[in-house]
C-alpha cells in the first residue's frame, strides 16, 4: 500500500510540474503531456488504489486475489492505451483501428478470466453443482466444498485410492471448465446409483444356486435403499424426462470362454458404495466357503500340443 501511495503521489507530482511548465511556456505537446499525465493519475487512483485496495482487503482466497491483481494490471493498461490512442491520435481512422486493437488486445489477455467469471455466474445461477455435491470434471472427481469467484474447490477423490473415498488433496478447477466441458454430477436430484459387482464361477459350478443365492445378498443388503431411491427418481421424473427405471436388484449372466461371468447389478446411495460393495464381497465369499458347487473361475490356457524339440550336439574333432 506504501508503494502504491507513492507512486500516486510521483504521478500527482509530474502532473503539477508539467501543467505549471505549460503554463509558463504553452505548448500543444506540453498540453498533450498534462493530459496524459492527469489521466494516468485518475486510472491509477480509481483502479490500483480504490477499487485494487478496496476489494482485495475483503477477499480472502489467494487465487482469487491473484485473479483480481491481474485483471487490475490489464485494464490499467488497457486504459492507459486508450487514453494515449485518445490525446495523441488526432486522425480519426486511426483512432477507430487503434480502438479495434486495444479491444482485441483486451480480450484475448483476459479471456481465460472472463471464462471463469462467467463459469462462476453459470454455477450459480444454473446450478450444475453446488457445495456438498460429488462431480467429475475432466478426470477429476471429488466433493465440492466452496464454490469462489473463479474457482471450484474439490475434496478429491479416487486417484490412488482403490475407492470412492478422499485423498485428503483439495484440487481448485477453473470454473470455465463447466463451459468448454462435461461436468458429471453424482449427486444432483438424485441421491443413489447404480453399481454392479462381476463375479466369474466356472462351467463345472451349479450357477442356478450361485444366481439365487447372490440375488439373496443382494436384496439383504440393498432393501433399505429402495424407498429412498424410488422417491429420488420419482423427482426426477417430474422434472426430467425419464423412462421407468428398475431399482430391484438382479444378476445377469454373461458366458464367456473361460467362465460363467455373473454381473450383480442393485441400487445404492453414493457415498456409501464402497461399504456397500465391501459387505455383498464378504458375504459371497462367506458364502462360497459354506455352499458346495461354487468355484470361483480364473483366466486359464489350455495346451493342447507340445512342439518337438530336436537337440543335436556338434562333436569336435581333435
Amino acid at each position: 500500500m506504501i508503494r502504491k501511495i507513492t507512486y500516486l503521489i510521483l504521478l500527482i507530482a509530474s502532473t503539477g510540474v508539467v501543467y505549471l511548465i505549460h503554463d509558463n511556456y504553452p505548448d500543444l505537446h506540453l498540453w498533450n503531456v498534462f493530459l496524459t499525465l492527469l489521466a494516468l493519475t485518475v486510472i491509477y487512483l480509481v483502479l490500483n488504489i480504490i477499487i485494487g485496495e478496496g476489494i482485495s482487503g475483503r477477499i480472502k482466497d489467494a487465487k482469487a486475489k491473484y485473479s483480481l491483481r491481474k485483471t487490475i494490471t490489464i485494464l490499467s493498461i488497457a486504459s492507459a492505451l486508450l487514453v494515449l490512442a485518445i490525446i495523441w491520435v488526432e486522425d480519426s481512422t486511426a483512432l477507430v483501428v487503434s480502438y479495434g486493437i486495444i479491444g482485441a488486445g483486451v480480450a484475448i489477455s483476459l479471456q481465460d478470466v472472463f471464462k471463469n467469471f462467467a463459469g462462476g455466474l453459470i454455477i450459480l445461477t444454473s446450478g450444475v453443482y453446488r457445495v456438498g455435491d460429488r462431480v467429475e470434471i475432466q478426470n477429476l472427481i471429488g466433493d465440492v466444498i466452496d464454490i469462489g469467484i473463479m474457482y471450484t474447490t474439490l475434496l478429491e477423490i479416487r486417484q490412488w485410492v482403490n475407492g470412492d473415498q478422499a485423498t485428503g488433496r483439495l484440487v481448485s478447477i477453473p470454473n470455465g471448465m463447466v463451459i468448454t466441458s462435461s461436468t458429471y454430477n453424482f449427486t444432483r436430484d438424485h441421491r443413489y446409483l447404480w453399481d454392479e459387482i462381476m463375479i466369474p464361477v466356472t462351467y463345472d459350478s451349479d450357477w442356478r444356486i450361485a444366481k439365487d443365492s447372490f440375488l439373496k445378498i443382494l436384496h439383504d443388503q440393498t432393501n433399505s435403499f429402495q424407498e429412498g431411491a424410488q422417491g429420488d427418481i420419482d423427482r426426477i421424473g417430474e422434472k426430467y424426462y425419464l423412462p421407468a427405471q428398475d431399482i430391484e436388484p438382479n444378476i445377469y449372466i454373461v458366458p464367456t470362454d473361460n467362465w460363467i461371468a455373473l454381473h450383480l447389478r442393485y441400487v445404492v446411495p453414493v457415498r456409501e458404495r464402497r461399504l456397500v460393495r465391501d459387505k455383498i464381497n464378504r458375504e459371497i465369499i462367506e458364502l462360497i466357503e459354506r455352499v458346495g458347487g461354487i468355484r470361483v473361475a480364473s483366466e486359464s490356457i489350455d495346451i493342447s500340443d507340445f512342439p518337438v524339440l530336436r537337440y543335436r550336439k556338434d562333436e569336435e574333432s581333435l
